[in-house]
């Protein structure tokens, strides 16, 4: 009998504790129902952004025409990815610091680890980007998604957001806020599927890799 293969949740816990962007819709929660007399289940109501906690951006996010979260592919969120650690690099992500696990076999998805421990707690106004020029390189090579363990591709300050239009220009998917903390470099299988919310920006996933 074969032995299932082994699961890591990258995924970051949603709760009202949970960090947001400055100035983001924090998570809440409330109850509509409760279980008791005349009433047989629980059922609450739930207020967020989508970029709370692990996500994927649409392209709708960072160009106004893109295409809402719902009506993206859904290919670029499952299948082969590596895991490229680079730690304490910031505040960007060059392409000297990946380089190292960067290979003519790169699979279609790219996460890059840059804490030693993912802050689920607080939010880190210096958090780790990605370099745009290193957006470019692994577009050219064929990626077709790239994640990170930060609230964002670019920097929290950023007005430009450079990393991101290079996604635009080039057709990319992105995933943010992962948690890589036990996830050792090499290759994994993704699977990130995002919610089909038709208008939306944004979309929360609960994001986990599989062993090969």
């Amino acid at each position: 009998m074969t032995a299932p293969r082994r699961l890591w949740d990258i995924s970051a816990p949603v709760h009202a504790g949970s960090p947001v962007f400055p100035g983001d819709t924090p998570y809440t929660q409330q109850w509509c129902a409760t279980i008791g007399p005349g009433c047989p289940v629980n059922v609450s109501a739930i207020t967020m952004s989508p970029h709370v906690g692990s996500h994927v951006d649409a392209p709708l996010h960072y160009d106004p025409e893109g295409a809402t979260i719902g009506d993206v592919s859904l290919d670029a969120f499952i299948g082969p990815c590596r895991v490229i650690h680079a730690i304490g690099r910031g505040p960007l992500v060059e392409w000297a610091h990946i380089a190292h696990a960067v290979t003519s076999q790169l699979p279609p998805r790219v996460l890059v680890r840059t804490y030693a421990a993912m802050p689920v707690d607080r939010w880190d106004g210096q958090l780790a980007a990605y370099a745009p020029s290193t957006v470019e390189r692994l577009a050219a090579m064929g990626v077709k998604l790239i994640g990170i363990d930060t609230a964002s591709i670019d920097p929290a300050d950023s007005k430009t957001l450079d990393s991101h239009q290079a996604i635009r220009r080039r057709g990319l998917r992105v995933l943010e806020n992962l948690v890589l903390d036990e996830v050792p470099e090499g290759d994994y299988e993704l699977i990130a599927l995002p919610l089909k919310l038709v208008s939306a920006d944004a979309s929360p996933v609960r994001a986990v890799l599989r062993e090969l």
